[in-house]
This record gives C-alpha cells, sequence and structure tokens, in this order.
C-alpha cells in the first residue's frame, strides 16, 4: 500500500503466514503476486557485491527519475517514480544503476511463464506483478490457495534469484492489498470470511481511486478508514467525491469486487524514451540516441516474441511542445537496424531543428512473431541483422546489457553513461 506507517498495529501480523501454520483460506483463489523491488533485486543478483548497500535503478541524470530501489534505500525515504535530485539528497551514499531492461524483460517471462505453469487464468499488470485465478489448479493438485502460494515463492527464487511476496483473498482488490503488506519476502491470507475485519481499519488511502486529495476531502468528514466509508450513508459519500466514484469506493469497502482475472490481452505497442539531462540541438547526438532506444525496444519485442510494422518517435521541445511521427514498413519487424534507420528517417525528413528535452521510439501493430511468415524482397535491408540480434540477446542474457552494444554506440560517452533516465 505504501503507507504502511498508518496501518493499524498487529493487522499485518494477524494475517502473514508462517512456515507452520497454514490459515483457512476456503473460497479464495485470487493470487496477487508481486516482486520485491524487481529492477534493483535483479541488478543485485547480478552484482552480489551490492547486497548490503542501498541501490537505486534509473534515476542516473539530474532530471531522471527512480525506477526502483533496494529496502535499504527505501529506509532512507527512497521511492519509485522520485526525481533523482531528491533521492540523492535523502541517500547520498546510494549506488545508481541505469537500467538494464534485457535483463528484467527475461526475469519477467520466467515468471510469468511458471505463474501460466499453474493457471491459464494470469493478468499481468506489468513485468513484476500480475493476478492468478488458482480455481483449477485447486481440484487438479489437490492443494490449497496458500500452498500454491508458498510454491509459487519458493520457484521463483528457486528460477531467477528474486524474492516475490504474496497475497491471497477471494477478490482482485484484497489480494492486492494483501501482497503489498506481505512486503519484502512475505505472504498474507485474508479468508473470506475476515475479509472485512482486514479492510475497516485500513486508512481510506487503501481503497482504489483514492489518492491524496481524494482522502483529505473524506477525512475532513471524519472518513479516515475504509470502515468509516463503509458505515457512511451513500449520499453522503456522493456529495464529497461524486455519484460513480462513491458508489466504487462503497462497494470497496463493503468488500464487494466481481470483477475477474482477465488472462494477458494483446499489447498495442512497445516502447522507450528518454528525457535529457540538457536539452539538445546535436542531430548526431539525437540519432544515437534513437539508436539505443531502438535497441531496447527492439529487445523487448523479441522478448516478448512479438513483431510490428508501425515505427513512430516522439519529441519534446525545450518550451515543452511534444510532436508524434510515425511510419508503416511493408513488413512487420523486430529487428534493431529496421527500427533504428525508420526512426532516425522520422527524425531527419519530419522534425524541425530546435533544442530537444525528450526523444522516444514505439512500435505498434503488433502481432506475435509466430504468425507472421518470412518475406523476402529485392531490396531487402543487410542480412543476417536478425542473427547478430539474437546473438546480442543471448550475451546480455549472460552477461549483462553492456555487453554487447551497436558499433556506432562504442567508443562514445552515452546519454545514459552521462545521467540519463
Amino acid at each position: 500500500m505504501g503507507r504502511s506507517g498508518n496501518l493499524p498495529r498487529g493487522l499485518v501480523e494477524r494475517f502473514r503466514v508462517s512456515d507452520t501454520v497454514w490459515p483457512d483460506d476456503a473460497g479464495c483463489p485470487i493470487l496477487h503476486v508481486d516482486m520485491d523491488a524487481f529492477y534493483a533485486s535483479v541488478e543485485i543478483r547480478e552484482r552480489p557485491e551490492l547486497r548490503d548497500k542501498p541501490v537505486i535503478v534509473g534515476g542516473t541524470g539530474n532530471r531522471g527519475v527512480v525506477s526502483s530501489a533496494n529496502y535499504i534505500a527505501r529506509g532512507y525515504g527512497v521511492r519509485s517514480a522520485m526525481p533523482t535530485t531528491r533521492a540523492r539528497r535523502l541517500c547520498p551514499h546510494a549506488v545508481f544503476i541505469p537500467p538494464t531492461f534485457a535483463l528484467y524483460t527475461e526475469a519477467s517471462r520466467t515468471v510469468m511463464n511458471l505463474f501460466r505453469e499453474i493457471t491459464p487464468l494470469v493478468e499481468p499488470l506489468s513485468l513484476d506483478e500480475a493476478f492468478l485465478d488458482v480455481s483449477g489448479a485447486l481440484r487438479r493438485l489437490r492443494t490449497t490457495p496458500s500452498r500454491i502460494g508458498a510454491q509459487l515463492r519458493a520457484d521463483v527464487l528457486e528460477r531467477t534469484g528474486v524474492n516475490c511476496s504474496v497475497g491471497v483473498a477471494a477478490t482482485k482488490f484484497v489480494a492486492k492489498l494483501a501482497s503489498g503488506l506481505a512486503k519484502p519476502d512475505g505472504m498474507v491470507v485474508v479468508p473470506k470470511e475476515q475479509s472485512l475485519e482486514f479492510l475497516h481499519p485500513l486508512p481510506v488511502s487503501a481503497l482504489w481511486g483514492v489518492g491524496g486529495r481524494t482522502a483529505e476531502a473524506l477525512e475532513r468528514i471524519d472518513m479516515r478508514t475504509v470502515g468509516d466509508v463503509a458505515a457512511a450513508p451513500p449520499a453522503r459519500l456522493r456529495r464529497v467525491v461524486g455519484n460513480a466514484a462513491a458508489d466504487h469506493l462503497y462497494a470497496l469497502a463493503k468488500g464487494l469486487d466481481s470483477r475477474p482475472v482477465v488472462p494477458e490481452s494483446a499489447e498495442k505497442s512497445i516502447g522507450a524514451e528518454e528525457t535529457f539531462d540538457v536539452d539538445h540541438h546535436d542531430r548526431e547526438l539525437l540519432k544515437r540516441e534513437l539508436l539505443r532506444l531502438s535497441e531496447r525496444t527492439a529487445t523487448t519485442l523479441r522478448a516478448r516474441g512479438l513483431r510490428g510494422r508501425t515505427v513512430s518517435i516522439k519529441v519534446r521541445f525545450e518550451d515543452f511542445t511534444t510532436i508524434t511521427r510515425s511510419r508503416t514498413l511493408p513488413v512487420a519487424t523486430d529487428v534493431t537496424q529496421e527500427v533504428y534507420q525508420a526512426a532516425a528517417k522520422l527524425l531527419t525528413e519530419n522534425v524541425p531543428y530546435g533544442a530537444v528535452r525528450l526523444i522516444g521510439v514505439r512500435v505498434e501493430q503488433l502481432a506475435q512473431a509466430s504468425e507472421i511468415g518470412e518475406q523476402l524482397f529485392i531490396d531487402a535491408p543487410e542480412r543476417g541483422w536478425r542473427e547478430a540480434d539474437q546473438a546480442a540477446d543471448s550475451a546480455r542474457s549472460r552477461f549483462g546489457g553492456a555487453a554487447v552494444r551497436p558499433a556506432s554506440l562504442l567508443g562514445r560517452t552515452t546519454q545514459k553513461e552521462r545521467g540519463m533516465n
């Protein structure tokens, strides 16, 4: 939940699962599994000497933001999405690491495949968390949700070297809250019949849809806990947050959440973008950054078994004016050089000169690579690009993200190395 300091004393301990006592989890088929400090944990797995140090991923530039921080760094108040400058003030001795997205994507794929070995009903929310409906697995494996959760935690650690936390409950809303309270490296099970006992002592900020301003508005009329919302006259709640939001919050406060676990839907686009520390006019520098972003995007496409036909770029100028330009290719691709050449041409032919603050690359119109036949053209690009990409992916997965780089990035100081997020 991110506000553990406001939790009633003893609530987490009451529902946390020990190694010797298994709770009554009948009617609780929903699991929410969340990797602990995912990016930072993967980086520490690759560099064990950092295990006892504060580690911050992503916040390497003055304009950057924190992507992930291990729990040592969080002890200093560092949080995801926090500006780098603030993170450095809070924890000046932290080790700052640029993201290695190929490693995270590979670890995520391993975790999601592990989930699907248990049940086809897996709904990823991001690279590092997912809902599972294990109703079918309970019958097939003759086990309980809690034991499935415990086995998943052990299997995830064994296969990825990273810990995860698990929430088990009757609904998605309660399961997600439970996994947040289980962190780090734990499991919280909320028996169906005790859902309200679990929910009602929580602060109103635990309700989905309640941000800082809404929480303040509710607290001004003495609605400080989820139980207060559940006990309030609906008309009073509607006057504060409106009809639709009131009905939504009231249902959650009553423990009502009928949403099913929906297996992963097809992704519509994949991309990457960067904000510069200082604005740049240099087109050659911008093209090198496009190459790096194209490499990151294409690596993610290949890791997910996808190819795309439309390449687009996003450019934000110093006055925050933002433009996008796109081009559709004759054949869907997951090749770094093909994505880059389209992106670079868009920059050269369609973007006016000016000081650039942010630049990004995105590939759209995605389809499974296995469903796309290979097509050859008389003017086909240089052969061997896909094979080179696949070899680079293999090297990165073994030796880290810097193991293989495009030749034009070698021997130069890239934007990432100069402190970009």
